[in-house]
């Protein structure tokens, strides 16, 4: 009788094929698309090309490092992960440093940085673990008040630098990872009844005049081309000549001629409507099109709601970010100082959004369901 000699199976044999069908499931087309969208930003950085490639290798650097680091920590530490936005958000306000008695930029050595969009990504993650705890208890009031109550501190934190645009957004995450999770419709309706009730208040006690300025300057920028409507009048010059095709890099009169301010932040899509013209806009658009839709993938096949959580906040916060950047800029939208993600000449922005798609990457991977 022969002898049947079982062949041994080696732990590192077992352990090199659980890891490569890990890293099957990683993403290869959200990461492209967004790096896409950077070298986009880095095309219109004109004079600051060599800093914004430097925050680009940062934010490469921080990405790898999300992607390897095990998603599932940021569940175990949601309340610590909590402390550390409240206390970041805190810190900027006792020694940031910004313009007209504004507290938005911590200086580190030679670079400065913006806690208050790496908040955006902790405050994802506290309502991700938060709302995927509560799976069977998402249509109570309770469960929808006490997403509310978490997002509240860190909001009045923002709003105190004063910096309304990423408070607008840290409403907006809120607001998308409750619709997205099912939340109940009617206690969400209710909800933001009670918020544009309480408008009148904000506007009388707590913007400030030059909030207000920005925020209605777009209904009718031409009476005040010289202030508050300067940036907005000069925004639509760029984009309205920038016709079909764009006058070519370097050659917008706007941007080229120091006529529009903050260009390669906040207002970088009217030089890219200029130089690039509308053919340009619309690739920029089917790009963020495109990587929304990978975003939306990796919470579909999740199979840990924390995923599906997660990435209905980065949706929630790229699409919000996106629709008021290039609404301000068209002037269809109040002016409010807020990015566009990937694009905008932002270290802290970009670093930021690198951390999102890394967690994002580190959930794909460690569910190893390589679908789509």
């Amino acid at each position: 009788m022969g002898v049947i000699r079982a062949e041994p199976v080696r732990v590192t044999d077992w352990a090199a094929k659980s890891v490569g069908a890990a890293w099957r499931a990683f993403d290869l087309q959200l990461t492209t698309f967004a790096g896409l969208l950077v070298a986009i930003g880095l095309v219109m950085a004109g004079t600051t090309f060599t800093r914004g490639l430097m925050w680009a290798g940062i934010a490469a650097v921080t990405f790898i490092l999300a992607t390897a680091f095990d998603y599932r920590w940021f569940k175990t530490l949601s309340w610590p992960v909590y402390a550390l936005q409240l206390g970041l958000l805190g810190l900027t306000l006792a020694i940031g440093d910004g313009i007209g008695g504004s507290a938005r930029w911590i200086n580190l050595g030679p670079l400065t940085f913006q806690f208050s969009e790496l908040a955006k990504i902790l405050m994802i993650i506290v309502l991700a673990q938060y709302l995927a705890s509560r799976q069977a208890k998402l249509d109570s009031l309770r469960t929808i008040l006490g997403a509310c109550v978490l997002v509240g501190p860190p909001l009045v934190l923002v709003m105190l630098q004063p910096d309304l645009g990423t408070s607008l957004v840290f409403a907006a995450i809120l607001a998308g990872m409750l619709w997205m999770s099912g939340a109940s419709l009617l206690w969400l309706g209710a909800l933001g009844a009670g918020v544009v009730a309480m408008i009148p208040i904000a506007w009388t006690y707590i913007l400030r005049d030059y909030q207000k300025e920005r925020l209605t300057s777009f209904l009718n920028p031409t009476p005040d081309i010289t202030g508050s409507g300067y940036q907005l009048y000069q925004s639509q010059i760029a984009v309205g000549s920038g016709g079909w095709f764009g006058r070519g890099l370097t050659n917008g009169t706007q941007a080229q001629g120091d006529f529009l301010p903050v260009q390669t932040t906040d207002f970088v899509f009217s030089v890219l409507a200029e130089e690039l013209g509308f053919i340009g806009g619309v690739v920029l658009f089917v790009l963020f099109a495109l990587l929304l839709w990978r975003v939306l993938v990796a919470g579909w096949r999740s199979r840990d709601p924390f995923g599906t959580m997660f990435a209905a906040g980065v949706a929630s916060m790229v699409l919000f970010q996106l629709v008021v950047n290039v609404g301000m800029v068209m002037g269809i939208m109040p002016i409010t100082g807020i990015p566009l993600p990937f694009v905008t000449h932002g270290g802290a922005s970009l670093v930021s959004m690198a951390i999102g798609l890394g967690i994002l990457q580190s959930i794909n991977i460690r569910q190893t369901r390589a679908e789509w």
